[in-house]
C-alpha cells in the first residue's frame, strides 16, 4: 500500500498554477505500475466478469469521444485524465488492497491529508491570509491555491466521510472515538472552506451513512446536530456574517442568486444546446469551451476572480459547467452519460448490495459507499479538473474494491461463518461418532478444513 499512500502524502504539496501533472498525478503511474507487477506476481486472474464490465464500461464512451475531440492534443490529454480517474486508478486500488486492514490504513491516510489541509485552512482565516472572498482574504483554501478553491473543501469533505464510516462501524472503541473527534473537528476547515457544494454533499452523505448504520442511531444524531446548530448560531451566534450570508444564499438560488450562481444555470443550459446538437456523441472531449459562447446566453460572465494566498489578481475563464452531469451530456452525448455514469450506479448498486450481506465489515463498507455518494452528489455542483482531481480517483478506487475486489473475499467469509455454526452444533452430534474421534489435548492446534488461515483477509474480517 505505499505507492497508494504516495499518492496521499503528495496531495498535500502545494500545487503549481499552470502546471498540468501534479506530483501525486505522477504518482499514480507509479500505483498503476505496482499493481500489474503484483498481478503477474501472484500468477492469478485479476479480475471478476462484473468487475471487468463495471470497469471497462466507460471506456466505450470516453473513446468514442475522444475521437470526436477538436484537437488531437485534447483528445491525448481528455483520454489520460478520463481513463486515470474513473478506470486506471480504481482498478489498480482493486488489485492492491486485500483486506479490511489496507482499506482502514487508507481511510485513516485520507483522514490524515484532510487534517492537513484543514489545520492550513484554519490558519488562512484566522491570518487573513486565504482566498479573496469579497473583498476579504479569509477563504479557506488550504495548499490548492485560489486557482483552485473547491480542493480543499473536496479533501476535507472525503476526510469527514470517511472518518464517520469509521466510528460507525465495529473496530475498536479507541478507533471510534477518535474517528468521530477527528470528523467533528473536520467540520470547522470544511464551514471555512465557503463551498456550498461541498456542504450539502456532506450533509446529504453523512445522513445516509447514519441511516445505513441504523435508523435508531441515526435518529438520536440528527435530533443531537439539530439542538446543538440552535444553540450554537441562534443562541451563541456563532458564526461570522460571510459565513451565514453564504449558507443562507443556499436557498436563493431561485429568487435574487449571485453571480456565480447565474454563471452555473446559464452553463448549464449550455450544455444541454450543446447536446441537442450532438446528441449521441457530443461535442468531444475538452470541447465544452469552444462551443460555450456560441451555446450560452449574454448573462454568462467572463470569468471568475482568484487572488489571494500569495498569488496576484487573475481572470480564471469558465471551462466547464461545474456540473460533471452536464459535462458528460455536453461532451459526451448520451453514450457518455450512460456508460461513465451507468459504470458509478452499478458500483453503487453493487457497493449497497454488499453492505447488507456482510454486516460485520460495516466500518469499511460505510466509508466506501459514503465516499462513492459524495461524489455522486458533489457531482451536481462540480467536474474533474484541477490538483484535487486524483482525490476523486482514490475514492472511486476504494468503492469499486468494496463493491467488486470483495466479492472474492466474501465465499472465505461465508465459509468461516458456516464452520463456526457448525461447531457451534457439534454437541449434537451422535456418541458413537464422538468415541470415534476423542477431544484433542488442550493447547494442541487443530486443522480445519472450513476456516481460511488466520492471517488472511477473511479471518480479519470474520466474526468475532
Amino acid at each position: 500500500m505505499l505507492p497508494v499512500l504516495a499518492v496521499i502524502a503528495l496531495m498535500g504539496l502545494p500545487a503549481e498554477t499552470d502546471s498540468g501533472a501534479t506530483p501525486a498525478d505522477l504518482a499514480c503511474g507509479l500505483v498503476l505500475l505496482w499493481a500489474a507487477v503484483c498481478t503477474v506476481r501472484q500468477a492469478r486472474r485479476p479480475l471478476t466478469r462484473t468487475a471487468a464490465v463495471v470497469l471497462g464500461l466507460p471506456v466505450v464512451g470516453i473513446a468514442v469521444s475522444a475521437a470526436g475531440a477538436v484537437t488531437p492534443g485534447d483528445a491525448i490529454t481528455g483520454l489520460a485524465r478520463y481513463l486515470q480517474v474513473f478506470v486506471l486508478v480504481p482498478l489498480a486500488m482493486v488489485l492492491l488492497l486485500r483486506d479490511r486492514r489496507d482499506a482502514r490504513l487508507v481511510l485513516w491516510g485520507l483522514a490524515g491529508l484532510a487534517l492537513w489541509q484543514g489545520a492550513v485552512g484554519v490558519h488562512q482565516y484566522l491570518t487573513g491570509t486565504g482566498a479573496s472572498y469579497k473583498g476579504a482574504y479569509i477563504r479557506a483554501v488550504g495548499t490548492f491555491g485560489p486557482h483552485d478553491v473547491m480542493g480543499m473543501a473536496a479533501v476535507v469533505a472525503s476526510g469527514v466521510v470517511a472518518l464517520t464510516g469509521l466510528a460507525l462501524g465495529t473496530g475498536g472503541r479507541r478507533q471510534r472515538v477518535a474517528a468521530a473527534v477527528c470528523a467533528l473537528a473536520l467540520l470547522v476547515p470544511l464551514a471555512l472552506s465557503f463551498s456550498r457544494g461541498s456542504w450539502i454533499a456532506t450533509a446529504v452523505t453523512c445522513g445516509v451513512q447514519l441511516l445505513l448504520a441504523g435508523v435508531r442511531r441515526a435518529v438520536k444524531v440528527f435530533a443531537a446536530a439539530a439542538a446543538a446548530s440552535v444553540v450554537l448560531v441562534g443562541g451563541f451566534g456563532v458564526g461570522g456574517s460571510a459565513l451565514q450570508e453564504r449558507l443562507t444564499s443556499i436557498t436563493q438560488v431561485a429568487g435574487t442568486p449571485d453571480q456565480s450562481v447565474i454563471d452555473r444555470y446559464t452553463m448549464w443550459a449550455a450544455s444541454v444546446d450543446m447536446w441537442h446538437e450532438h446528441p449521441l456523441r457530443g461535442v468531444g472531449l475538452k470541447a465544452f469551451p469552444a462551443y460555450r459562447d456560441s451555446h450560452a446566453s449574454l448573462a454568462l460572465s467572463a470569468g471568475s476572480d482568484t487572488e489571494g494566498d500569495g498569488q496576484a489578481f487573475r481572470r480564471q475563464p469558465l471551462l466547464s459547467p461545474h456540473n460533471m452531469y452536464m459535462l458528460l451530456l455536453s461532451e459526451q452525448g448520451l453514450l457518455g452519460l450512460l456508460t461513465v455514469a451507468g459504470s458509478w450506479l452499478a458500483l453503487l448498486v453493487c457497493a449497497l448490495r454488499r453492505l447488507r450481506r456482510a454486516p460485520h465489515a460495516r466500518d469499511c463498507g460505510v466509508a466506501a459507499c459514503g465516499l462513492l455518494m459524495w461524489q455522486l452528489v458533489n457531482f451536481l455542483y462540480s467536474d474533474i479538473g484541477g490538483p484535487s482531481t486524483t482525490l476523486t480517483g482514490l475514492c472511486f478506487g476504494v468503492a469499486a474494491w468494496w463493491s467488486l475486489a470483495g466479492r472474492s473475499t466474501g465465499g472465505a467469509e461465508l465459509r468461516l461463518r458456516r464452520g463456526a455454526v457448525m461447531c457451534r452444533r457439534s454437541s449434537a452430534a451422535p456418541s458413537w461418532l464422538v468415541a470415534q474421534f476423542p477431544a484433542p489435548l488442550k493447547g494442541a492446534a487443530v486443522p480445519s478444513r472450513t476456516s481460511p488461515d488466520p492471517a488472511g483477509p477473511a479471518a480479519e474480517s470474520g466474526p468475532r
